[in-house]
């Protein structure tokens, strides 16, 4: 059976990464994704993805390469003929005081966290503007737009997710490719695992919900965002935090 999508999601083994290859499997979407080092993790998301009777085509990635990037996307068009959704999905966090903060550090989650995103859209992006069709969704945070107890670099570069989503909704949009932020609070089992139980009651205090989210929760959002169900939405940031 013929996919409706085929989609990239980068940072697939992690669990928000792989509830939002699952989602867009079971949506119909042939799945590329990438990975850092966890490789068994890896083989058992294909494993799950090919189960549902769809495609699969994984490698790992170096974040911070362009060269790898480029390389990839380049495959993943020679494997499936074309990319129709981006799920800029990949992030790291460093638990550290701003005053402990070296240079280093601060490149090294700008480089991961926000130029990633642009090395993957930029290396996408050519063929989307052929076919004057495309979906780009970006993963932000509330840490980048709440006053949260979250590191400064960290909060930072979540918070330029939303300039990059709203200037290339722009300049896109002529092209008919929708570009969204998907803006998560407290999941569990993702970077939410670093939170210490203070933080975690303090969360649950404050939300309407009185918990943390859970990764399916996030890729429903996901696979609806890349769907014809939403060929309205644009320029959007979907916040999911259960009401903070």
């Amino acid at each position: 059976m013929a996919a409706e999508r085929i989609s990239l999601v980068t940072g697939g083994t992690g669990a928000v990464g792989k509830a939002i290859c699952q989602a867009l499997a079971r949506d119909g979407s042939d799945i590329a994704f990438t990975f850092h080092k966890q490789e068994a993790r890896a083989h058992e998301l294909a494993a799950e993805i090919e189960s549902l009777g769809r495609r699969v085509f994984f490698a790992p990635v170096e974040a911070r390469s362009g060269q790898a990037i480029e390389a990839f996307c380049t495959r993943v068009e020679e494997e499936f003929g074309r990319i129709d959704v981006l799920v800029n999905n990949l992030g790291i966090i460093q638990v550290m005081p701003f005053a402990l903060l070296d240079e280093e550090d601060w490149d090294d989650i700008m480089q991961v966290n926000i130029k990633s995103m642009f090395l993957f859209s930029k290396a996408v992006l050519r063929g989307m503007v052929r076919r004057k069709q495309g979906v780009i969704l970006n993963m932000g945070s509330i840490g980048g737009h709440r006053l949260l107890e979250v590191p400064v670099h960290y909060a930072t570069a979540k918070a330029a997710v939303s300039g990059f989503t709203l200037s290339l909704a722009k300049e896109l949009c002529r092209y008919g490719i929708r570009v969204n932020e998907i803006c998560p609070g407290l999941i569990e089992g993702g970077i939410g695992s670093n939170v210490s139980p203070r933080q975690l009651e303090e969360y649950n205090a404050y939300c309407s919900m009185g918990r943390p989210g859970d990764p399916r929760e996030v890729a429903e959002m996901v696979a609806f965002l890349a769907s014809a169900r939403a060929t309205y939405i644009n320029a959007q940031r979907m916040v999911i935090d259960g009401g903070l």
